[in-house]
């Protein structure tokens, strides 16, 4: 056991290994050979090169987003007329890259703190012993009083509260402003990618204030254009107007900025893609759960020293406008660091060969005999040609 340990930490420090050369003539196994050099060879050029363009450096953009939607809308309700304004149907105020337009909506007017009945089906009741004072419910509208009163033709538990409660039970259909279909939405972004120090705008060259104000976006005859119809909006998400503005929804505008620096910095403009991100028409089951998208808004004021209120439960279009950016420009150490790479990987046509000659073929000892040589400084001179004893066991390794 001494000697062995002994034998093998003189081998570890008394022996080096160095490659040899061998050449052998084998048609099988120079056809692997070459076939895996030119799969890695085809690896190297088509996907690293050409398809991820390892020979550029890479950056994202820092952006800024702002919005502008204009048009004015009109809504007859039992003969009281009243028209929209870009005021009363945004939220929040105009310039924000995520917003809201209002294309439904259920108005309880004229409410003030008092006390008044619940909504039936919210905590319905047979006497006074059933609402319990001073809680509440979590779908309800206010704090119990612990009185039941009646209300119509059933009894519900009385609440304090803004009264009248609302009542959103029946959402109009059609949409109250179905004219919002025609509203616009400017679209104004910047870009600045640091690494290459370029700043970009979407209002890229030859679009200037008069094209501005005759243009519409429009996927193929004016892509550059950033005034889109609310209507296109919805239609190029997938969505139909009249579904997704009776309850709502949100849409995604994604402006994407995909360059490429090596070419004139004019070339790189932005690319409008449109996705619907809930709210879609297909979803026709009337059990789901919380469909569409919806909020409510008050308006305060004071009527005779009263504190009231009007309420607004707003269905709408949401919007996100987001900003997706990569900009590429040629490096020198990227490519570098790519050649290194597909270089190294050349080496697996060599360990699959050796693997071939010293293990699957029919003459792999003789191939061992010819890779593997041992020689011993102690029995001639290294550097004779007669001190080198070629023996089986693996000592000097050949590449």
């Amino acid at each position: 056991m001494k000697s062995q340990i002994t034998n093998a930490l003189s081998d570890f420090f008394c022996e080096y290994e160095t490659p040899r050369q061998v050449l052998v003539r084998n048609r099988r196994v120079g056809v692997v050979c070459r076939i895996i050099q030119l799969g890695v060879l085809a690896y190297i050029i088509g996907w690293v090169f050409i398809y991820e363009k390892g020979y550029q450096s890479t950056d994202t953009a820092v952006s800024s987003v702002y919005t502008k939607m204009k048009g004015v809308g009109y809504t007859n309700e039992s003969g009281k007329e009243r028209v929209w304004d870009v005021a009363d149907y945004v939220f929040p105020p105009q310039g924000d890259s995520s917003f809201v337009v209002m294309t439904n909506y259920i108005i309880t007017e004229g409410q003030k703190m008092s006390k008044c009945p619940e909504l039936p089906g919210k905590h319905n009741c047979n006497s006074s012993k059933d609402c319990e004072g001073g809680s509440f419910k979590r779908t309800g509208h206010g704090q119990m009083t612990g009185v039941c009163v009646k209300y119509n033709t059933t009894k519900t538990c009385e609440v304090l509260a803004w009264c009248p409660v609302e009542d959103d039970r029946n959402i109009p259909d059609p949409p109250m402003l179905t004219s919002a279909e025609n509203y616009t939405l400017f679209i104004k972004n910047s870009v600045t990618f640091p690494l290459f120090e370029v700043t970009r705008s979407n209002l890229v060259e030859g679009i200037d204030a008069e094209y501005i104000s005759k243009c519409l976006h429009h996927p193929e005859k004016s892509p550059l254009c950033p005034i889109f119809k609310l209507g296109d909006i919805v239609k190029l998400s997938g969505f139909t107007f009249e579904t997704i503005a009776r309850l709502g929804g949100a849409i995604g505008i994604v402006v994407d900025w995909t360059c490429n620096f090596d070419t004139d910095v004019k070339n790189c403009k932005p690319k409008y893609k449109f996705h619907g991100l809930y709210g879609n028409a297909a979803e026709t089951d009337k059990v789901r759960a919380s469909l569409g998208y919806n909020f409510r808004f008050a308006k305060h004021y004071l009527e005779n020293t009263i504190q009231k209120r009007t309420l607004l439960k707003v269905f709408g279009i949401r919007i996100d406008v987001i900003v997706q950016s990569l900009a590429r420009k040629f490096d020198i150490i990227p490519t570098l660091t790519a050649i290194g790479s597909g270089v190294g990987i050349f080496g697996v046509a060599t360990v699959v060969c050796d693997l071939m000659l010293l293990y699957l073929l029919p003459k792999r000892e003789f191939y061992k005999n010819m890779k593997f040589k041992h020689t011993d400084s102690h029995i001639q001179d290294p550097d004779s040609e007669a001190g080198s004893i070629e023996t089986d066991v693996s000592k000097v390794r050949a590449s």
